[in-house]
Formats: structure tokens, C-alpha cells, sequence
């Protein structure tokens, strides 16, 4: 069987990233893969302003606690304040521009106004003290956001605060889904006896959508060589990557394994992790049409075709559309729960995070039960063979950032 990391990393290096690049605007840039790198034509902040409500005034004048300085200007964030003549104060609001020749900054809480509008100061003030200087965050000609940055609320904040309206992103993946299965039907028909409801198109759709992808649901194919090939054909045009469930194994009634091998070529892979053993990669058109299109075949089981889709799936998606980063980030945490069975493969465990930060285990780990991965915050990451204890240190991937 291939380790996790051999599967992932022939994933990785047989994708190919998209080329065509888009502009597209700032809010409908949200989860796209910037193309090229961003870089600042100004400073952030522009000027010194204020980072709190106070009065701006000079170290010099406040020596000690109880100074009375006359205030003789007010300045607002947006408006420009004239210089700071000795011996005076300024009335000055969160973002506003330091006047020239204030120093620092104390905070209204730190100050008494009398009735002739003079304000006492009571702290000794520090120079420097509640101002943020132009261009702390960003400097003039700074790269804010790099090549390959999957961009998200932090990201088109930044893009924003440097006044780019646009961005240049990847084109979105086109992937065709497709199941596979006579036992299928579709959710909101009447179940047939020995039928079960497609939940695995559903799944995997959102979570296509939730990188960005435009899928096309090709629906169910039924267990026929025939109409698998002819899905085949037509899935391939048009599309990036063709992503089934089911019928890659070797039975009677699995026909994607044979229909994929008469339409391209075909690698089926044994995986050493648990859920998720079998996975099937190739191309279909491959060595039979000047285009090919890549093609994935998930197991059948929900739960198994969940995590191969995102422990395997996703990097290779992110991958094809030029993420920088493509691998989960794991966090380490205490167990709240005994594993004391574990398997011969590197196992991926529905497990959700205790009031106290504690990784509590799904009682019930079968690759059919769904439903855990609801209750389930995330996956422990579990070495082969490797038992462990309540109060152990484990590998933990929340689901947030697998999405």
C-alpha cells in the first residue's frame, strides 16, 4: 500500500495549474487563488494618527501630573489639524492625523476639562505614547499579498486598505461530479426496497463549491460499462478534474475502473490509511485526444470519501488552482479519549474539541456513520498501530481549515 504522504505527494506533483487568469472585483474575489503578487503604491497608515480619543500635546509641556494646557484646536478623523504651538493641546479622535509638533497622545479617561475649556493632564505622558505611525503596517512598496494566496476576509481587507479595487485570480476549477451505484436514489424520491439516498453528490458538492470550484453534477450512472463510458466522455469535456464515488473496486458491478482504462488510463491505489483505502487517479482522453481531463475515483462508504476528499482531494484541487498552501495545518492537543484498537494504516478519527480544548473521539468510527462527521470538529491524526491514552498528546485537524 502507498503511505498518506506517497499518495499526496504523486497527487501534487501530477497536477497542473490552471493558466487562465481573471480581474475580478474585491467581494467577488472571496476564495480565489490570487495570481499574481499585490504590492503597496502607499503607505498604512498614511500618516501618525491617533489610536485612541484624547488630546495630542507635547512630553515637554507635561512634566508633571495636573498641567493645564489651553485646547486649541479640535481635530476629527478625516480632517488635517494645524501645528501644535507650545504650551497648547489638541482635542483629537481615534485615527485622526498628529498635528506637527505633538509627540504623543493621552487618553480623555486621563484627563479633566474645566470650564474655560482647559484640559489638565493627568499622566505624565511618554513621547511616541498612543500614536501609530505612518506606515507601521504597510510601507510604500510592500508586497501585502503574495502569488498563490487563497484569499479571504483578512486578505481583501488588506487589498482594500491599499486602495485596490480588483485583483487578478485563477480561473475557477471546472470539475464534473458523478456517483455511481443502481442502489442510488435521490434525495426527495421515494426509496425503492434495497435502495439508499445519494449523500455522497451532496457532500462532495459543497465541498467542491467551498474551494471555489463550478461543478457539474452529472448525476448518478448506472452499473453498466456502456453508460459509465459514455458519462465518461461526456464529463471530460469541458472540465478540469472528473471526481466520482464509488464502483473503482474490482467487483462484478464496479465499472469505473474498466471504463476509465478503455477512455484514458488508470492507477489504482491502495492507500494505507483508514477510512479511505481505495483511490483511483488517471486521465480520461489521455494518449486518445490532444486534451485529457484528470480523473479522481473516491470510495462509496460517505465517511471514506469525506476524508479522502479532504486529506487528498482538496490539496490536489488547491494545487491545480496555484494555492501556495495546500496541506492541512494540524494542531496538537490532549485526548480526552483511550484508542485502544488501532489499525495497521494511518488512521484520520472523527473526533469534536471538549469545553475544556480536549479531542473527545466519535464512540462509533465506521466509514458509513455520517453523522459523526456532524457531531466532529475535526480528525485525529493517528499514526499506524498506534494506540493512545485519555489525557495523550494527539495530531488534530479542525475541519475549519479543511474547508
Amino acid at each position: 500500500m502507498l503511505t498518506y504522504e506517497q499518495a499526496l505527494d504523486q497527487l501534487l506533483g501530477a497536477a497542473v495549474p490552471v493558466e487562465e487568469i481573471e480581474t475580478v472585483g474585491l467581494i467577488e474575489a472571496r476564495g480565489r487563488i490570487l495570481a499574481q503578487a499585490q504590492t503597496s503604491t502607499i503607505a498604512v497608515p498614511p500618516l501618525d494618527n491617533s489610536a485612541m480619543d484624547g488630546y495630542a500635546l507635547r512630553c515637554a509641556d507635561v512634566a508633571t501630573t495636573g498641567v493645564s494646557l489651553p485646547v486649541e484646536q479640535r481635530i476629527a478623523a478625516g480632517s488635517i489639524g494645524h501645528a501644535l504651538l507650545p504650551g497648547t493641546a489638541a482635542r483629537i479622535f481615534t485615527g485622526a492625523p498628529i498635528p506637527a509638533g505633538a509627540d504623543a497622545v493621552v487618553i480623555q479617561e486621563h484627563c479633566s476639562v474645566d470650564d474655560q475649556g482647559r484640559v489638565s493632564i493627568n499622566q505624565v505622558p511618554k513621547p511616541g505614547q498612543h500614536i501609530r505611525r505612518a506606515g507601521e503596517d504597510i510601507a510604500p512598496g510592500a508586497e501585502v499579498l503574495p502569488a498563490g494566496a487563497r484569499l479571504g476576509a483578512a486578505e481583501l481587507g488588506v487589498a482594500a486598505s491599499v486602495g485596490l479595487a480588483q485583483l487578478p485570480v485563477r480561473r475557477r476549477m471546472r470539475v464534473a461530479l458523478l456517483s455511481t451505484g443502481d442502489e442510488l436514489a435521490e434525495p426527495g424520491q421515494p426509496l425503492p426496497p434495497g435502495a439508499i439516498y445519494n449523500s455522497n453528490s451532496p457532500t462532495l458538492h459543497a465541498l467542491l463549491e467551498g474551494l471555489g470550484c463550478v461543478v457539474t453534477d452529472i448525476g448518478r450512472i448506472p452499473d453498466n460499462l456502456a453508460e459509465t463510458r459514455r458519462a465518461l466522455q461526456a464529463a471530460a469535456q469541458g472540465h478540469d478534474l472528473i471526481l466520482s464515488t464509488g464502483g473503482v473496486s474490482v467487483g462484478e458491478e464496479d465499472h469505473v475502473k474498466a471504463a476509465v482504462e478503455a477512455e484514458g488510463e488508470l492507477a489504482l491505489w491502495k492507500i494505507g490509511i483508514k477510512p479511505g483505502k481505495p483511490l483511483a487517479f488517471g486521465k480520461v482522453g489521455a494518449g486518445k485526444t490532444a486534451q485529457s481531463t484528470a480523473f479522481i475515483g473516491l470510495p462509496g462508504n460517505p465517511v471514506s470519501g469525506f476524508v479522502t476528499f479532504m486529506m487528498l482531494v482538496r490539496p490536489y484541487i488547491l494545487r491545480c488552482m496555484g494555492a501556495q498552501r495546500c496541506q492541512p495545518m494540524e494542531r496538537q492537543l490532549v485526548s480526552a479519549s483511550d484508542w485502544l484498537r488501532p489499525d495497521i494504516r494511518r488512521e484520520f478519527l472523527r473526533a469534536r474539541i471538549t469545553a475544556d480544548g480536549r479531542a473527545e473521539l466519535h464512540p462509533n468510527q465506521g466509514s458509513g456513520v455520517l453523522t459523526s462527521c456532524v457531531w466532529a470538529d475535526g480528525l485525529i491524526d493517528n499514526p499506524p498501530r498506534k494506540s493512545f491514552l485519555a489525557g495523550d498528546t494527539v495530531r488534530f485537524l479542525s475541519f475549519a481549515t479543511l474547508s
